[in-house]
C-alpha cells in the first residue's frame, strides 16, 4: 500500500508560525520523516523552528524546483510507492501554487497516491481578499513576460479580459523586476481601471492597497522594490 502526500503550507515571511499555520498542520509535519521540498536549506530551518521530531540529520530530503531535469520526478514517488507518508513543503507559501510541486502532485495523482491538501497562507488570495475587488470570477495567470513588448501586450491583454469578463487579474513578479511591471502598468492602463498591490503578506511590514490608476499616479508609489508582491487588476 502507498503512502500519503501531504501538501503542506508554510509561512511566507519570516513572523513565527503561529500567526499563520494551525497547529493540526504543524503536528503532521512535525511527524513525518520524508520530505520533497523546493529548497533544503530553508525547509531544515523551519522544521527546526517547529521542532519536528525526527532529528533532521535523520530526515530525508528531496529537491524539487526549477532545476529538477524531467526524468528525475519519477525517482521522488519512490517513498510513496513504498509506503511511507511525505510532505510537500514550498519556499513560502502553498505548495503547488505558482510552483514546482505540483509536478510531483500531478505524478502522485496519476499513480493513485491520495493527496492530502492542508490549510495555510497563500499571497495570492490574500491580497485578493483584501483587494475589494470581484471575488466571484477572478484569474491568476502567474508571471508576465520579461521583454518590455511582450509584457505591455499582455497587460493590455489582461485589463481588456477584466473589463469584457467582469474578472480580476492576479499576477506576480520577480521581486527586482516589481518596480518596471509597477510603471508598466500605471502608463498602459486606463485611469479608471482599479489595481491592488499586495506586498509582504503575513508580515509586520504586510502592505495592501487598491486604487484606480489615475489614484496611483497622483500617490507616493509603494516600497516595492525586492520585495515580494502580489498585483490585482480590475477594469
Amino acid at each position: 500500500m502507498s503512502g500519503t502526500l501531504y501538501l503542506l503550507p508554510t509561512t511566507i515571511g519570516s513572523e513565527g508560525w503561529e500567526k499563520v499555520i494551525p497547529v493540526a498542520v504543524i503536528e503532521q509535519t512535525r511527524i513525518l520523516k520524508h520530505f520533497i521540498v523546493e529548497n533544503i536549506r530553508t525547509t531544515r530551518r523551519y522544521l527546526s523552528k517547529i521542532k519536528v521530531l525526527t532529528p533532521i540529520d535523520q530526515i530525508n530530503f528531496m529537491e524539487l524546483n526549477e532545476h529538477t531535469k524531467l526524468e528525475d520526478i519519477d525517482i521522488l514517488l519512490k517513498p510513496l510507492l513504498d509506503g511511507y507518508d511525505v510532505g510537500l513543503i514550498s519556499e513560502a507559501g502553498l505548495p503547488a501554487i505558482a510552483d514546482p510541486g505540483a509536478q510531483i502532485v500531478d505524478l502522485a495523482n496519476r499513480n493513485g497516491i491520495k493527496v492530502i491538501p492542508l490549510t495555510g497562507p497563500s499571497s495570492i488570495f490574500l491580497t485578493l481578499m483584501a483587494s475589494g475587488l470581484n471575488g466571484q470570477n477572478f484569474a491568476f495567470v502567474g508571471y508576465l513576460p520579461i521583454k518590455p513588448e511582450e509584457r505591455k501586450k499582455k497587460i493590455k491583454f489582461l485589463e481588456s479580459r477584466s473589463r469584457q469578463e467582469n474578472q480580476t487579474q492576479i499576477f506576480i513578479e520577480a521581486p527586482y523586476r516589481n518596480l518596471n511591471l509597477f510603471n508598466e502598468i500605471l502608463k498602459d492602463c486606463n485611469p479608471d481601471t482599479r489595481l491592488t498591490v499586495g506586498v509582504e503578506l503575513t508580515t509586520q511590514n504586510e502592505y495592501i492597497s487598491t486604487k484606480k490608476i489615475w489614484e496611483w499616479k497622483k500617490s507616493t508609489p509603494p516600497d516595492i522594490n525586492k520585495k515580494n508582491c502580489v498585483f490585482c487588476l480590475y477594469a
